[in-house]
């Protein structure tokens, strides 16, 4: 076992493990750090259970409205405890892959927390390790709101080591994880109120995404409640939880309380201060458009730079980075732009690009606006049917398309060829001429007028 490397990463999640896979399948000598699980918070306590337990619950929309198609089904008691077995046991076996795919590959994986002393080496239990590049992926973890009572609540962490499924939720937060949390807890049988500390949800999305959603999770039974601050929790002897507002609104009879109200970067702990790497005032580790912090040869990627905190933008960030020190590739790195993003919610929506409102502030009347909304083929039949609704912004004479946005069944699927068209720099005029695929929701976005 050595203790120099070119390469070492702090963190084996999605960001640390790409970023030593690929210096080492380029002949740079690798070490990663990691205390906890391999895979990070994406495989343990994010996207991979998030999206099991979303399949799960898109099941409980299909099985009800099966009756609408014909079908006579008696389907029982849901089993949370199965769905969490089969989970676990894929996470597992996630984990164990990335093992092996470490040995193959010869890096030494190093177990424990990572400490600078200088600023290529850091302590692991009492061991010193030193590279001439080191790679920060730590992360990110939910941040609990500090009021009193806060601890009767759960983060997003918690949510998946439920061993049932609760009967009356409050969940605080609207964004990705809360949205997504709230319609899936509602599939499953759950009551749940959705507390937003704002007035809207999703609040970085585009607008018609934020009307659509709200008015579907409204019409699913989703109570939510806008710009309302819980000041305090108490919970009573049976176990219910209680919340005391801003607003003088009293809210119980809660068995859950789901805090998901944002996340703070991992970097307490790290040393970073006596090597002297800058950060925000909220912890997130500055950097440039390589990666670099103000510190040669130390980088972050991933949730710990506030960037996009997205799994596949820390894998991207991490190759490229790899590609530049190692690859023979000196000008790589990732842009910033036209990341497409999904939104598991029911129903799911998607989105690449500018907004409306962000182009129009860039680029004011030179912003021409294609929109639809309608009902899918599949809600046809459907007592309580599902709605879709796409956009295409799009700016200047060639009506160049700069953002595409999407919500209904099908578009955390449809969005990815459509963010490879924004990225090219497709125009309106090439989406008209592409030839429809009918009968889909998806050819809306070549057909519109």
């Amino acid at each position: 076992m050595g203790t120099h490397f070119d390469l070492l990463a702090i963190g084996a999640g999605s960001g640390g493990l790409s970023v030593v896979e690929r210096a080492a399948a380029h002949g740079a000598s690798c070490a990663i750090v990691e205390p906890h699980e391999l895979g990070g918070t994406c495989v343990n306590r994010g996207c991979v259970p998030k999206k099991m337990m979303w399949y799960g619950a898109s099941l409980a929309h299909s099985l009800r409205e099966s009756v609408d198609y014909g079908f006579s089904l008696s389907t029982g008691k849901f089993d949370w405890q199965r769905l969490k077995t089969v989970r676990e046991a894929y996470i597992e076996d996630i984990r164990g892959w990335y093992g092996g795919s470490l040995a193959d590959a010869g890096i030494e994986k190093i177990e424990g927390a990572a400490w600078f002393t200088a600023p290529h080496t850091v302590v692991v239990d009492n061991k010193s390790y030193s590279a001439e590049h080191i790679v920060i992926a730590t992360g990110s973890s939910p941040l609990i709101p500090e009021i009193p009572g806060a601890e009767l609540g759960i983060s997003s962490d918690g949510f998946f080591k439920l061993e049932r499924c609760p009967q009356r939720v409050a969940l605080i937060g609207g964004g990705y994880i809360a949205v997504e949390i709230a319609c899936m807890l509602k599939a499953y049988g759950a009551e749940v109120t959705l507390i937003l500390r704002g007035s809207q949800l999703l609040r970085h999305f585009d607008n018609m995404l934020r009307e659509v959603l709200l008015e579907e999770m409204l019409d699913s039974g989703i109570n939510i409640l806008s710009s309302v601050q819980v000041q305090r929790v108490r919970e009573a002897a049976s176990g219910e939880k209680s919340l005391s507002c801003n607003t003088g609104l009293e809210l119980g009879g809660f068995d859950l309380l789901l805090w998901a109200t944002g996340r703070t970067p991992n970097t307490a702990g790290l040393g970073l201060e006596s090597v002297g790497v800058k950060t925000r005032e909220d912890g997130h580790i500055l950097t440039d458009d390589y990666q670099s912090t103000n510190i040669p040869g130390l980088y972050a990627i991933g949730d710990v730079t506030g960037r996009y905190p997205l799994t596949p933008v820390a894998v991207a960030a991490g190759r490229r980075l790899a590609d530049r020190l190692f690859g023979g590739m000196p000008d790589r790195h990732l842009e910033y732009q036209n990341i497409p993003t999904v939104v598991f919610s029911h129903p799911p929506l998607g989105s690449v690009g500018l907004t409306e409102a962000e182009a129009r502030e860039r680029h004011g009347r030179a912003v021409k606006i294609y929109q639809s909304r309608f009902s899918p083929m599949y809600a046809v039949p459907l007592e309580h049917g599902r709605k879709s609704a796409m956009k295409l912004v799009t700016v200047g004479a060639e009506e160049r398309v700069v953002g595409c946005h999407v919500i209904g069944p099908g578009a955390d699927e449809m969005l990815q060829g459509f963010a490879v068209a924004l990225r090219m720099g497709a125009t309106k005029a090439d989406f008209d001429d592409t030839v429809a695929i009918h009968p889909t929701s998806a050819e809306e976005l070549v057909t519109m007028r």
